[in-house]
């Protein structure tokens, strides 16, 4: 790895998706300002990462293991790096979790708040030292427009981001005491291969113990209209990554970064009522008593979103 002025940046989750992308594209910095280390639970999933970092591999990035929900991983990922010095951690890593709260045990429930919210913690804890040592650092966090406004049978996906969330503003206040930086990165839906695994595995699950109305709506409202949403609104990861790699190159970065303009609307309704009647009412009847406009609402942003357009909704 090249020395000198140079930023360590941490990724975690780097195997597919939006990891991947921020990884490779810290890496291929132009001005060669980053040391990138990509990390992934699974080195047998490292063929689509080290093919993507082409000729940065092994010199402004390498690839290590590491496990956030271990506490050895890791310890072991941090000492093998110089000085165990962490100047931006990138907190990726994380797990889905789609369908009726019956149907979803209490044990899985636990793995993704382990992922998502524990793991994420757990490498917050370990750099921190160092970097209230040397008074500065940045936090980053990819989290999700979940984590701000709750999506029907995502209850514990989005309750995790929720989490997140929260211990995150808190962390962001007291750390400017020691001028470390917290960012939230917020993208909506992102086409990516582990959601699109995720869609069609649940579109075929039985969900044992949720009674037949819920899994009606499950199947007959929700997976349709979720697939309209991601077809009509997702991004790229390397959409996702370009908003993620900006916010790293601030001098004095955001604390809330949402990818996608497109969702500013459905999030403004949340904060529009404090009785958050509003925002509740409004997403039920879209779903369940008005489908047409709801179709309608989506085939607009077809048009909006074209490729002539694109440029406009999409960070650069």
């Amino acid at each position: 790895m090249a020395g000198g002025g140079q930023r360590t940046v941490l990724v975690t989750g780097c195997s597919s998706g939006i990891g991947l992308q921020i990884a490779v594209q810290l890496a291929q910095d132009p001005n060669r300002r980053y040391c990138v280390i990509a990390t992934m639970r699974d080195l047998k999933k490292k063929e689509k990462l080290e093919e993507a970092a082409g000729n940065s591999l092994n010199d402004t990035l390498v690839v290590k293991r590491l496990d956030v929900c271990s506490d050895e991983s890791v310890a072991e990922c941090l000492n093998s790096i110089p000085n165990c010095r962490v100047d931006v951690l990138v907190n990726n890593a994380g797990i889905g979790q789609i369908g009726p709260i019956e149907s979803i045990s209490m044990d899985d429930m636990r793995k993704v708040f382990e992922t998502n919210f524990f793991g994420a913690v757990r490498m917050i804890k370990a750099v921190l030292p160092d970097m209230k040592r040397r008074r500065a650092g940045h936090i980053v966090v990819i989290s999700s427009v979940m984590g701000l406004q709750g999506v029907i049978f995502n209850d514990v996906y989005a309750a995790s981001k929720f989490a997140m969330e929260g211990f995150c503003e808190s962390l962001a206040v007291q750390l400017l005491q020691f001028n470390i930086f917290v960012s939230m990165v917020e993208p909506g839906p992102v086409n990516t291969e582990f959601e699109m695994k995720l869609m069609e595995e649940v579109s075929r699950s039985e969900f044992p113990g949720t009674d037949v109305d819920t899994i009606r709506y499950f199947k007959e409202v929700y997976l349709p209209a979720s697939h309209e949403i991601f077809v009509t609104m997702g991004q790229s990861p390397n959409t996702v990554a370009k908003a993620t790699v900006k916010v790293i190159n601030m001098a004095q970065p955001n604390f809330r970064c949402q990818t996608n303009v497109l969702y500013t609307p459905l999030i403004a309704l949340k904060y529009a009522d404090e009785k958050g009647n509003l925002s509740v009412r409004t997403f039920y009847n879209l779903l369940f008593n008005f489908g047409t406009l709801f179709h309608f609402s989506m085939n607009l942003l077809k048009c909006i979103t074209c490729n002539c357009f694109r440029r406009r909704v999409n960070p650069a």
